[in-house]
């Protein structure tokens, strides 16, 4: 890959325009084992420089650890990144979390406060974060509504929101994009969000595009995690559901290899010919593993290649009280 050329992709019919492939920053800061702040920055400094300029980061993460984070890296390079993060939770004063909370009030004054942690005035994609059930959608989208005019946000996301959910919000506001869980690890959406997604010109954003380290050759068993990593309560790192997902995923390297490129690669390659409103986040703290990622988007794939990866996938997504926060109709 050529320093600064990556395809630009549009997310959403609004004017949302990114690299096809962004950087999930998340285990920068939280999730995934001890932080390394310099080769963090250093990796999102060397992402700006191969073009993929959509960075992703949340209040959630750390919580707030990954905006301030993402705000030092960026620090004299705003105008080369695309910021997307997001709200939807309500926090102590110490970090502990309450629960969720979308309402307008809470979403204008936590906006004050990413804007303040990231060093920058407005936010290019701002998502709410998880459906918040107290509150209607439509009252949400008008709050960010008022938030993208009056300068501070720039366009509208989702996240892990149903189907009719995305529709009562995108009426009230044009949505741009959903981010939700999607790989060769997770196809859950294509029955029914992914098609109204494009019947109604959104954007899909796909999170742990890579199966947490199962599509790139890298899982462990569960207990094999230190304990501040999420993975050790991931239902498909434990037991059956590991030995069975491990041996599904041989496919992925079988092709991969007979393709000469790296799993990693090949899994993302999948992801962006899905089409072109399709814009995946790969998250990593290495420079070494980002420069990887990001040469998938050089990968071509064949309709043999395509409906060869097929996997079966055993066990949850998510541990029974993390998918009681994910809206499920």
């Amino acid at each position: 890959m050529q320093p600064g050329v990556m395809e630009k992709r549009a997310l959403g019919s609004q004017g949302l325009r990114t690299s096809a492939l962004g950087l999930g920053c998340m285990g920068m800061s939280w999730a995934y084992g001890k932080p390394d702040d310099d080769e963090s920055i250093a990796t999102i400094h060397r992402a700006l420089e191969l073009g993929c300029d959509f960075l992703d980061t949340a209040e959630a993460y750390g919580p707030w650890e990954n905006e301030k984070l993402l705000g030092r890296a960026l620090k004299g390079r705003r105008d080369e990144a695309v910021i997307a993060t997001k709200f939807g939770w309500e926090y102590t004063p110490d970090g502990g979390r309450v629960g969720p909370n979308s309402r307008p009030e809470h979403i204008r004054e936590v906006i004050d406060q990413q804007l303040e942690r990231l060093g920058t005035d407005h936010v290019d994609l701002l998502y709410q974060h998880r459906v918040d059930p107290q509150v209607p959608i439509e009252d949400v989208a008008g709050a960010v509504g008022e938030l993208v005019q009056a300068g501070k946000v720039r366009y509208f996301g989702m996240s892990e929101a149903s189907a009719a959910t995305i529709r009562r919000a995108h009426a009230v506001f044009p949505v741009s994009a959903l981010q939700t869980e999607y790989s060769l690890w997770e196809r859950g959406l294509e029955a029914e969000i992914l098609p109204t997604l494009r019947e109604l010109g959104i954007g899909l954003v796909p999170y742990s595009p890579l199966g947490r380290g199962f599509l790139t050759g890298d899982a462990r068993r569960a207990e094999d995690y230190p304990d501040d990593d999420y993975r050790r309560n991931d239902p498909r790192f434990q037991g059956a559901n590991f030995e069975a997902n491990i041996k599904a995923a041989e496919a992925v390297h079988a092709v991969a290899a007979r393709k000469g490129v790296t799993a990693a690669q090949l899994a993302l390659a999948w992801l962006l010919a899905q089409g072109d409103d399709v814009v995946p986040i790969p998250g990593t703290k290495s420079r070494t593993r980002l420069e990887e990622n990001l040469a998938a988007a050089d990968v071509e794939l064949t309709d043999a290649e395509l409906s060869e990866l097929e996997l079966p996938v055993s066990g949850e997504r998510y541990p029974e009280g993390m998918l009681r926060l994910i809206e499920q109709g």
